[in-house]
């Protein structure tokens, strides 16, 4: 009898082990199935954008539309190269945005600082103040943007495009928040030992600091050089358009050539491509360390 309970016993624990894999797996598939469609939803734009670079204009505006082609050619980065001044439009895109990501990580980091490690009048208020801006969407200010730029006789020049840019709300919460969660002690050590303020955040936070400071490089080296509206009201000529500025008055002037405009696109997103695949590693750190809570 007990011997029977026994062998009863282990084929109900047998029983539940094969059903506890069984699920786990059908469980594993299913997940690996949702990620791969999400994966294939967020890729198809891009690879729809890069196929269709190297398509001729008949298999880019047929109908039913058809994700490969029969033929493809050159042609189109050929076209958007002599059309319109592409390297140009690349230097001012590179001045732009990685004169403003400098600066920016550079004074984002010690406002930062200054917030979260740091004792003074009116710091909780300047804090607050940098959280309600954040709130402000830039068409409000544009056209007092505009017109400060222009009394200033900054249009049309690289400092007022990168001036008002120095310095985002953004990257001084997120290098707060990044301060905030380092440990007290290593500043304080640090001024029993003798440094100075200055020498505490250049020689202990900042390199401690690495993750979130490469994060911000690529959000900062992002938004700018996709930034479309922005560089569009505070230039005039095309020679200081930028990449997108260029590329959208480029597609008014010939709304039917879609290969070139298409092959320019790609232009403009490799980049920011390549960067990103060498600082994805800091961009998740950072992108996690800038979450904690304090």
């Amino acid at each position: 009898m007990e011997a029977r309970t026994a062998d009863t016993t282990e084929l109900v624990d047998s029983t539940k082990k094969s059903n506890y894999h069984r699920n786990k797996v059908i469980k594993s598939i299913i997940f690996k199935i949702i990620m791969s469609l999400l994966i294939l939803i967020v890729v198809f734009p891009f690879l729809w954008l890069l196929l269709s670079s190297f398509k001729y204009e008949k298999d880019i505006i047929t109908y039913p539309p058809h994700i490969f082609s029969g033929k493809y050619t050159f042609q189109n980065y050929i076209k958007v190269w002599d059309t319109i001044p592409l390297l140009g439009y690349v230097k001012n895109t590179v001045i732009f945005a990685g004169a403003t990501m400098l600066i920016s990580l550079v004074l984002d980091s010690m406002t930062g600082y200054a917030l979260a490690r740091m004792e003074f009048k009116g710091k909780t208020a300047f804090y607050y103040f940098v959280m309600v801006s954040m709130m402000i969407p830039f068409m409000v200010y544009m056209i007092p943007l505009f017109i400060e730029m222009n009394k200033m006789n900054l249009l049309d020049t690289y400092t007022g495009l990168i001036v008002p840019r120095a310095t985002t709300a953004f990257g001084i919460f997120m290098m707060r928040s990044n301060f905030v969660g380092l440990p007290r002690d290593l500043d304080e050590a640090a001024r029993l030992d003798g440094l100075n303020e200055w020498r505490i955040f250049t020689k202990i936070m900042l390199p401690l600091s690495k993750p979130t400071l490469m994060a911000l490089a690529v959000f900062t080296l992002t938004n700018n050089w996709n930034d479309l509206l922005y560089p569009l009201i505070l230039t005039t000529t095309s020679s200081m358009r930028t990449l997108p500025a260029g590329l959208a008055l480029f597609t008014g002037q010939h709304i039917s050539f879609y290969g070139p405009v298409m092959a320019g696109a790609v232009i403009s997103m490799l980049p920011l491509f390549i960067i990103y695949i060498f600082a994805q590693k800091y961009f998740v750190q950072g992108s996690a360390m800038s979450g904690m809570k304090e």
